[in-house]
């Protein structure tokens, strides 16, 4: 296992009257030089993940007739030994830290497909080492590592790429040229929500456990840990399944599925920042300190307000999120069933105008309310795309991805500051982008980075 390794560079993001939030990077020397560009052959990659979505993502990303995986990693060998069966030749480690050591001028891209609370420091390390990056959403865990990612990855010039698939398919390439068009005519809200069937199996409903269990043979508890608090292992609380339900690991159901959802109507409405957002919560969990301090609500209703714009006709508007089970109002099923569906998606996103209301369920095509209204308008041509062939052809050179961080950092950052306001329920956050600064609830403050564990 690589040495714990101390500071010698860090990038800064500060927000006005507020902490910086540092993030640490490991030294050039120890990442193995500058890094190299993608040869024209092959794109040599590295997986950073092996369970779960980290199945999914080697797969898809291997299809690609000129990628090479030449290295895996992850900190459970259980999942590492599986992963490997299917690139025979890769080279295996359970610290990211060695990889990168050992591997830095061999490796042209990573994709970073672990928990939420270690995705911008590796993100970062690669960057700062050259290598082009596929990450899972949400971006980062925190406001301001969403910063400093956006930015490192602009400085760098690299090839990046968020993991948000439904981005590059049909449904949502249409639904964003729509919006860009202009045929709702002025916007007026944005409703989106997801309420999926069984999903509350997934969520943490905690308080904490008052056990400790043995530490499986095969995980490095200490590197799954890595930036967060240090924590007794017990079994089926945290990994693999539920981490995203604790404050410490994940970030809600909304940072989990929100980048999905909000990825078409942030394009399209051509959006920045908010400049406000309260959040409503469960009562229980409301109700439970113990529950308050450790994990986050399974069910919320957060709006942002943003500045009209364009596409609003200058006018403020709305954007809403329902998920667990707080659920969009009857006005909004009144609308999906004018566009011929039975219910608002369990899934998805509303789009309303003057003209009318857009439907699109998550990683599906656009519906139109009233149906009839829109029967005559004119189909957009978008580009079919495989979202991870998308990205490995832009690391050999062609156009560029459909989820570039410099994109994607603004919109988790507005999404991240929804699970912020979750923190501090039933009290408007006023929101400062440009000073990265809550400026109204000093409290609240705290919640936009995070200080990460002694020797991270």
């Amino acid at each position: 296992m690589a040495k714990q390794y101390s500071s010698t560079r860090r990038q800064f993001v500060k927000a006005a009257g507020t902490a910086a939030a540092a993030f640490s990077i490991v030294p050039r020397n120890v990442l193995g030089g500058e890094g190299n560009t993608a040869p024209s052959e092959k794109l040599n990659h590295a997986c950073i993940g092996a369970g779960g979505m980290g199945t999914g993502d080697l797969v898809n990303i291997q299809n690609h007739k000129r990628t090479q995986i030449v290295a895996i990693c992850d900190v459970d060998r259980n999942a590492l030994n599986t992963l490997a069966a299917r690139a025979p030749g890769a080279r295996l480690y359970t610290d990211w830290r060695e990889m990168f050591a050992k591997e830095g001028d061999k490796i042209d891209s990573v994709n970073v497909t672990v928990p939420d609370h270690m995705h911008a420091m590796i993100t970062l390390a690669a960057l700062e080492s050259g290598k082009h990056v596929y990450c899972q959403k949400p971006l980062c865990h925190d406001v301001a590592e969403c910063r400093a990612v956006a930015t490192a990855a602009k400085k760098s010039g690299k090839i990046t790429q968020l993991g948000t698939q439904a981005a590059s398919g049909f449904g949502d390439q249409m639904a964003v040229q729509y919006l860009r068009n202009g045929v709702l005519g002025r916007i007026k809200k944005v409703v989106a929500c997801s309420n999926r069937p069984g999903a509350e199996s997934l969520r943490a409903e905690g308080p904490r456990p008052d056990r400790t269990d043995p530490v499986p043979e095969a995980l490095e508890w200490n590197l799954w840990l890595s930036t967060a608090p240090e924590r007794p292992f017990v079994n089926g609380i945290y990994h693999p399944g539920k981490w995203r339900g604790w404050q410490d690991f994940g970030t809600s159901w909304l940072g989990d599925i929100g980048c999905h959802v909000f990825d078409f109507w942030w394009k399209g409405l051509d959006l920045k920042a908010p400049k406000s957002v309260i959040a409503k919560v469960q009562q229980s969990w409301l109700d439970s300190p113990e529950r308050r301090a450790d994990t986050w609500p399974q069910s919320q209703h957060i709006t942002w307000t943003f500045d009209g714009n364009k596409a609003s006709g200058g006018k403020d508007f709305t954007v809403e999120w329902f998920d667990g089970r707080m659920f969009p109002s009857e006005e909004y099923q009144v609308l999906a069933k004018a566009a011929g569906l039975k219910s608002f998606t369990a899934e998805g996103a509303m789009v309303i105008g003057e003209e009318g209301a857009m439907i699109v369920p998550n990683a599906s095509g656009p519906r139109f309310s009233p149906s009839d209204k829109f029967k005559g308008i004119a189909r957009p041509k978008p580009v079919r795309r495989n979202h991870y062939h998308h990205y490995v052809d832009a690391c050999l050179g062609g156009e560029k991805t459909e989820s570039f961080f410099e994109q994607a950092g603004p919109m988790t950052e507005s999404i991240l500051l929804g699970t912020v306001a979750a923190r501090v329920p039933d009290t408007e956050l006023q929101w400062d982008a440009e000073k990265m600064d809550i400026t109204n609830v000093p409290e609240a403050r705290k919640y936009l980075s995070r200080t990460y564990r002694k020797g991270w």
